[in-house]
C-alpha cells in the first residue's frame, strides 16, 4: 500500500464520505445522544471502537467467509464486539452505561458498521480495513461532536455538563428535543454539502453481482438497470 492511498483511505471519513453528514448512516444514534457533548463522545467512541475491531476481524475472515451468509456472519461479529464494549462500559464507566442506555446496543445494527464490513473489509486488505474503521470513526465522533456541541451551547447552556455565563440562564429548550436535533442536523449536512460543493461522493454504477438475492430475483435486478 502506498503512503498516499493510505492516507487517502484514513481521511476520507472525515469529510469527503462522512457517514453521518454524507452517507447520512446511524441518524438514530445521531440524533439521541446529542443532547449533550458527554454522551456524544461516549457513543462516538464506543462506536468507532467496534467499527476498529469489526473491520479487522472481518477482513482477516473475508476469504473463510461464504458469500451467501456474509451479512448473518458480520452481525455476528460485530454483536460479539458490542457487548465487549458494553461489558468494559458496565464494569468501568457505569455513568456512561447508564447514560447511552439502550443505545449501546443498537451499536450493533447500527449501518455505519455493517455498511463499512459489506463495502469495504469484506473486500479489502486487514490494514486498509483498519485505516478504514479509524477514518469512517473519527468522521463518527466529530460529527456527533459538533452537533451535540451546538445543541447542548444552545439548549442547555453548558458544555460537556460546565455551565456557560449568559447563555446557562438564556436557554433554547427546543434545541435539546428531537425538533432542535433534526434542525441542527439538517443545517450541518447543508453546510458539508456546500464546502464540498456537492461532489462528496462520483456516481457509480451498480449491478447484480455481489448480491446474495441475485439467483432468486428472476432477472428483476437486470430490468430495473434496462428501465433506467
Amino acid at each position: 500500500m502506498s503512503k498516499q492511498n493510505n492516507l487517502s483511505v484514513l481521511l476520507k471519513g472525515i469529510l469527503r464520505e462522512n457517514p453521518v453528514f454524507v452517507l447520512i448512516l446511524g441518524t438514530c444514534p445521531t440524533l439521541a445522544t446529542t443532547t449533550s457533548v458527554i454522551s456524544a463522545l461516549a457513543m462516538g467512541f464506543a462506536t468507532m471502537a467496534v467499527l476498529i475491531c469489526s473491520n479487522v476481524f472481518i477482513s482477516m475472515l473475508r476469504k473463510v467467509i461464504p458469500d451467501e451468509v456474509r451479512i448473518p456472519c458480520y452481525i455476528v461479529v460485530i454483536a460479539g464486539f458490542v457487548t465487549l464494549v458494553q461489558m468494559f462500559m458496565h464494569a468501568f464507566l457505569p455513568e456512561l452505561y447508564e447514560m447511552l442506555g439502550v443505545y449501546l446496543a443498537l451499536i450493533t445494527v447500527n449501518c455505519i458498521i455493517l455498511g463499512r464490513a459489506e463495502m469495504f473489509a469484506g473486500k479489502n486488505s486487514v490494514g486498509k480495513s483498519a485505516l478504514d474503521g479509524i477514518g469512517m470513526g473519527i468522521g463518527f465522533v466529530l460529527a456527533l461532536l459538533s452537533i451535540a456541541t451546538i445543541r447542548e451551547v444552545l439548549g442547555a447552556g453548558s458544555f460537556a455538563g460546565i455551565p456557560l455565563p449568559i447563555l446557562s440562564t438564556h436557554k433554547i429548550s427546543i434545541m435539546t428535543q428531537a425538533p432542535g436535533g433534526l434542525l441542527v442536523y439538517g443545517i450541518m449536512i447543508a453546510v458539508v454539502n456546500k464546502l464540498t460543493h456537492g461532489k462528496v461522493i462520483k456516481k457509480k454504477e451498480f449491478s447484480c453481482a455481489g448480491c446474495p438475492s441475485a439467483s432468486v430475483c428472476h432477472g428483476g435486478c437486470a430490468e430495473a438497470k434496462e428501465d433506467k
